[in-house]
């Protein structure tokens, strides 16, 4: 039924009732009636509904279209192995950056949903990168750095771009993990002041970036806070994985709390500013 006739019956039944033409139970059982009618004539506002509808309203040459995109992916799939080393990462680098464009776009609809595809999408990155190091028995440690340091930084620099905190505060994590292993490959295992000397500084730097850049950026100025207040204890976190002496790393750890506490809760006037 078209919908605006279906409108025009509907005012009708609603006048008829207001004017006692007909009894109640009639109009309402007429106006459920056309109601019913005139939801079933809408298009589906569900997924398959709309899939549907845009397959059958599709074109030949968009039909021709998705067959052959289609196509193309199965056969860089079941092929992939078989492409040139650089042919691999030109291939992962476009299917990296169309998908990012497909969830930058659905962010505009849906955020969540948006934030998801990116997420995997930078995951899908960093395990294609690993898979390609593998698959040519490059297992040196030098590679893994670089593409991990690579990731990295390319989660920072979108995160801030794009807004997203939490991709840029995995980026930051990564790095410091890599930081930690680089430590980790020592000979020479070092005392318990020098892993302070290693980490603690950085506590300072990062906080003062975060004060710096809070006048600019209040998301960013908390993610560097957060790494900040991370950093603080990732020596006695470095000697509980990589040091034998674990007796000194659980003092003062929590001496380091009581004395964080402490500096949190006399600046909490100045920090709480600059991140909420």
């Amino acid at each position: 039924m078209d919908q605006q006739r279906g409108k025009v019956i509907v005012q009708e039944i609603e006048y008829w009732q207001k004017s006692k033409l007909l009894p109640d139970h009639y109009c309402d059982f007429l106006l459920n009636l056309y109601a019913e009618q005139a939801d079933q004539s809408k298009p589906s506002n569900r997924l398959t509904g709309r899939a549907a509808e845009a397959a059958r309203s599709a074109s030949g040459k968009q039909w021709l279209f998705a067959i052959v995109f289609f196509s193309l992916i199965c056969f860089v799939v079941l092929h992939f192995n078989a492409f040139h080393p650089l042919l691999q990462i030109g291939v992962t680098a476009v299917g990296f950056v169309l998908l990012l464009w497909y969830g930058q776009r659905m962010r505009r609809k849906n955020e969540a949903a948006g934030i998801a595809v990116i997420g995997m999408d930078m995951l899908g990155l960093l395990g294609m990168g690993i898979y390609i190091l593998h698959q040519h028995d490059d297992n040196s440690w030098s590679s893994k750095a670089l593409l991990l340091a690579g990731c990295a930084l390319l989660w920072i620099c979108y995160g801030i771009g794009a807004r997203l905190s939490l991709l840029h505060l995995a980026g930051w994590v990564v790095l410091i993990l890599l930081y930690a292993w680089v430590l980790a490959r020592r000979d020479v295992e070092p005392p318990w002041y020098e892993i302070q000397l290693y980490w603690v500084p950085m506590t300072f730097v990062f906080a003062w970036f975060s004060w710096f850049i809070q006048r600019w950026s209040r998301p960013v100025a908390a993610v560097l806070f957060i790494i900040g207040c991370f950093i603080w204890f990732m020596p006695e976190l470095y000697s509980t994985m990589f040091v034998e002496d674990r007796a000194w790393p659980q003092l003062i750890m929590f001496a380091k709390i009581a004395i964080g506490g402490g500096l949190l809760f006399g600046l909490r006037k100045q920090w709480i500013a600059w991140v909420a």
